[in-house]
């Protein structure tokens, strides 16, 4: 049976960045051959962040007005997303990726290789896009920090930013908790207590932005910029 593959990415006044990436989700799901629905929530944006996700090729995108947890956000577009591909929830694989991430061409068959050996769940490693922008210092302590939780082909960290779940999980743990921040650590963790099955493959990649001045509070850019 085929896998059906939905794609949400939330974005907040992202007009620049967003068409670069979703030209590289479009390549991927391409890649893959697989049914796909791709979503961009644009939260509360300020900009033409809708509009050029639209003519960058999203297949929806959905507009909140409401102040709500990037969690919440995120939940919009895997709920709707979820309900459009209309699969059997356990061929079907959620992806969550950010505005400011280039996933690579392999993504999407990346992680549907790890959720056909059984895995409920993917949290996949993130390289910085363009570390030239942080100070030497800084670089310096975000590979050490990186290098530490890395133990042959697994890590110990979570990106929202390349994170699968599989339909079915992702229905039984009820979605992301509403947390002001650090959504993907807590999914990650009602998907551990309920018994399902997390693997943190290091082969598993995408490219994000080493910017210090982003989006949603208590996200990478936040620890850059207190590493800087």
């Amino acid at each position: 049976m085929t896998w059906r593959v939905g794609i949400v990415i939330p974005a907040r006044d992202e007009e620049e960045r967003i068409g670069a990436c979703l030209a590289a989700v479009t390549a991927a799901v391409a890649r893959s051959g697989c049914p796909a629905i791709t979503c961009v929530v644009a939260d509360r944006c300020t900009d033409a962040t809708a509009d050029r996700a639209r003519a960058a090729g999203a297949d929806v995108v959905l507009v909140n007005h409401l102040p709500r947890y990037v969690g919440d956000v995120r939940n919009i577009g895997f709920r709707y997303v979820g309900d459009r591909l209309g699969a059997v929830a356990e061929r079907t694989w959620l992806l969550s990726t950010d505005a400011d991430t280039l996933v690579a061409p392999t993504w999407v068959l990346d992680h549907l290789r790890h959720a056909a050996a059984g895995a409920d769940a993917v949290a996949g490693a993130v390289d910085l896009d363009d570390p030239h922008v942080l100070p030497s210092d800084a670089l310096a302590r975000y590979t050490a920090l990186v290098a530490g939780r890395v133990a042959g082909r697994t890590h110990g960290h979570a990106y929202a930013a390349n994170l699968g779940v599989r339909g079915s999980a992702f229905q039984h743990v009820g979605g992301f908790p509403a947390v002001e921040y650090g959504e993907e650590h807590a999914l990650l963790i009602r998907l551990r207590r309920a018994g399902l099955h997390v693997v943190s493959p290091t082969d598993v990649r995408a490219r994000t932005s080493a910017r210090r001045d982003g989006r949603a509070r208590g996200g990478l850019a936040d620890l850059l910029s207190t590493l800087a």
